[in-house]
């Protein structure tokens, strides 16, 4: 299903695409999801497990690739029980391994199934081969034992020694399935159609079909009560776009309905913004193949062109007003600062990213409103290589990379006065201006509640014309512009003006502006200025095995470890540290690569703290050798 040529290249799944089959009497539909860590909301099986139980999703599993060399089922079987904590067990025996894999026994109806003819379609029921009658008996054991942990119709006859039947174990099976309290697990090799025809058997005999599975709404009308929808092609629509994506047709937006009918040629109504919008076409998807359809009923999944939403809207036929609920979106964990290389590229970029933006949630782009660069946000450094890959063949751009500006910031830790006189004489009016006063550090009370700033008026009398305070507050938010250390904007300053000294024609706005700039970069030096840094709250999630690796590598960037905390069942260990943000980058990688892909990790702002010592030298250093440079240009 994988359409584009970079994902043919990688040998991943870039963007998630869309399929369905027709499987007995069911329709049955299929979404590919990506498969690397990055493309995710996140898609690899600890994280997509986490997903899954999040929003209690039955499963059945798929072990592939047993023709395979090294091919191992039973290692397989025992990841989901130790690594994910779930209930499982076989329903299959494999007939043969890697290259002898030539079917599976169906432990169950006891019967060997094998796939014949040139692409494995022929499907042929033969007797249980003798060298596995053994295996089979004992697996098939294994099934009762397992379920009879959890249905209580199967421990009642495992307590009383009795064999269920194919239709007991069937409906156990099912019961247990939708229940979320077992797994199923089957076999096969897809690539050569081993087993998957009987992986469609049991996603219609155990998976619940839409109208079993509890969907709700916000009624927006009251209060955004929760509302259960009924899947009756006759109710009212309600459908959820969930997925953009731009093609040659314009947008294509995937839609799963929930409740209804949406035809083609009907008029919906997007509930975010009210806008109603024609469905001109109606389409089912094979991965980059479309079929077109008439109508679509509730449980579908289609897909329509020319709707201008965003992702995650609600669609509705106009007769009821209620939200499908979003669902869940990780903050972006690694971001890059990237601009075209050749700036007449500008529009071609702002095209793209526009485009990338409304298909992929996960990705964010923003503008630093101080350094003026274009951020790039996502879920590690592969996902953002794609999209720079994408820029350069779909649009070709050529981007220029590299990390962020980080957001340094400087401060003061003591009070310190300042009397500074501004005066200038050339010819005609001058300027003229004296500020006295002082600045301290601001109360961190008020910095908690987010004021970076604070100006005071002490000046009694008229020594200051008061139509001047104006001037020397403005002044001295200029002055906080840059810092006299490295350059960096300074915050957490209370500045007071106590006296001062006008003249009666030479003073005026500027005048006095430029004195309090003067005059507080002058204190600044003598208050004992410190450069801070941002500190993220990192939260690292991984199997308890990588503890000790996951804490060194953080000491290793300067963190704080704060928490270590151990999972109920003993398998994951949730650690809590502080880190330097300019520390972060490449940390996605390295834990991916230290936990062997198994660890995830979540951070944000917490602070501003300063910076050692030495580091605040190097910056300072650095600073005043860049301010040499462009005065010698």
């Amino acid at each position: 299903m994988d359409s584009m040529d970079l994902e043919r290249e990688k040998g991943i799944t870039i963007q998630s695409a869309a399929t369905f089959c027709r499987w007995g009497p069911n329709h049955i539909n299929i979404i590919d999801t990506p498969g690397h860590v990055d493309f995710t909301i996140e898609s690899q099986t600890l994280t997509v497990d986490r997903q899954m139980k999040r929003y209690s999703v039955p499963r059945i599993a798929f072990i592939n690739k047993l023709d395979r060399m090294g091919a191992n089922p039973r290692k397989a079987l025992n990841g989901l029980r130790n690594e994910l904590k779930l209930r499982a067990a076989f329903v299959q025996v494999p007939i043969g391994l890697e290259g002898e894999h030539v079917g599976v026994v169906d432990i169950i109806k006891n019967e060997a199934v094998y796939f014949e003819g040139e692409k494995g379609t022929t499907i042929v029921r033969r007797e249980v081969p003798e060298n596995l009658v053994a295996q089979v008996a004992e697996t098939r054991k294994e099934l009762v034992e397992t379920l009879a942990d959890c249905d209580e119709e199967i421990g009642e006859m495992f307590l009383n020694e009795e064999e269920p039947t194919a239709d007991q174990l069937m409906a156990a099976i099912r019961r247990q399935t939708v229940a979320r309290n077992f797994v199923s697990v089957f076999m096969g090799s897809a690539y050569k159609n081993k087993g998957v025809q009987l992986l469609l058997d049991g996603v219609n005999h155990f998976l619940p079909s839409p109208p079993e599975v509890r969907n709700v709404a916000l009624d927006l009308s009251n209060d955004e009560k929760e509302i259960e929808l009924k899947c009756d092609p006759n109710q009212p629509l309600v459908a959820l776009a969930f997925k953009l994506e731009e093609s040659r047709f314009g947008q294509l937006t995937y839609i799963r309905i929930y409740q209804g009918t949406m035809k083609k040629g009907m008029n919906v109504v997007n509930v975010s913004n009210g806008k109603k919008s024609k469905i001109p076409r109606l389409v089912r998807l094979h991965s980059n193949e479309m079929e077109d359809v008439e109508s679509a009923s509730a449980g579908d999944v289609v897909a329509t062109f020319g709707i201008e939403c965003a992702s995650m809207d609600t669609f509705t036929d106009g007769t009821s007003n209620v939200s499908m609920m979003s669902m869940f979106v990780p903050n972006p964990v690694m971001s890059l600062a990237v601009r075209p290389k050749d700036m007449q590229q500008s529009a071609n970029f702002s095209k793209a990213i526009s485009k990338f933006t409304r298909e992929d949630p996960t990705l964010k782009v923003s503008v630093d409103g101080k350094t003026s660069e274009t951020i790039m946000s996502g879920m590690g450094e592969l996902h953002l290589e794609i999209y720079l890959e994408r820029l350069k063949r779909e649009f070709k751009v050529e981007c220029i990379s590299g990390n962020p500006s980080v957001k340094y910031r400087e401060t003061i830790s003591q009070k310190s006065n300042f009397n500074y006189l501004h005066k200038k004489q050339s010819g005609g009016s001058g300027q003229y201006a004296k500020v006295i006063g002082y600045i301290e550090p601001l109360d961190e009370e008020k910095q908690k509640r987010g004021i970076d700033f604070e100006f005071a008026n002490h000046v009694i009398g008229t020594n200051i014309p008061p139509e001047f305070i104006p001037s020397c507050e403005k002044g001295a938010r200029g002055a906080c512009d840059k810092g006299a250390l490295a350059g960096y904007p300074l915050s957490g300053v209370r500045v007071v003006v106590t006296d001062g000294q006008a003249h009666s024609v030479d003073s005026n706005d500027m005048a006095f502006q430029l004195a309090m700039q003067y005059g507080i970069r002058q204190a600044v030096k003598n208050a004992k200025p410190v450069v801070l840094e941002p500190i993220m709250k990192l939260e690292v999630v991984a199997p308890l095995d990588f503890q000790g690796t996951i804490i060194g590598g953080l000491n290793k960037r300067g963190g704080l470890i704060m928490s270590s905390d151990i999972s109920e069942d003993g398998s994951q260990v949730t650690i809590i540290a502080d880190v330097p943000l300019v520390q972060m980058f490449g940390y996605s990688t390295d834990l991916r690569s230290s936990t062997q892909g198994k660890g995830e990790f979540t951070m944000e702002y917490k602070e501003h703290l300063a910076v050692t010592k030495d580091r605040q030298e190097e910056m300072v250093k650095k600073y005043l050798e860049k301010m040499a440079g462009e005065g010698s240009e």
